[in-house]
């Protein structure tokens, strides 16, 4: 049980991993200060398709990976 736990634990690191690499850019570089900031007019804006798909895969994500190393950790203990 702990190996296929930890198996686990590996796949689903790689694949945050991967989940956060696909996930669009949203910093502001140094001349948006300087230009009066054109992205701030979007910046309130919600996520939609492909980046709300993203970021929800993400939040599953690390749910999953918590999730698996409490177990991992209580099954340790024992």
């Amino acid at each position: 049980m702990a190996n296929f736990l930890m198996v686990a634990l590996w796949i689903v690191s790689v694949l945050i991993i991967m989940a956060v690499l696909m996930q669009p850019s949203k910093n502001n570089d140094a001349m948006s200060s300087f230009s009066g900031g054109a992205s701030d007019l979007f910046s309130e804006s919600k996520s939609r398709g492909f980046e709300s798909f993203i970021q929800k895969v993400t939040v599953v994500l690390g749910i999953l990976f918590f999730a698996i190393a409490l177990l991992l950790m209580m099954m340790a203990q024992r």
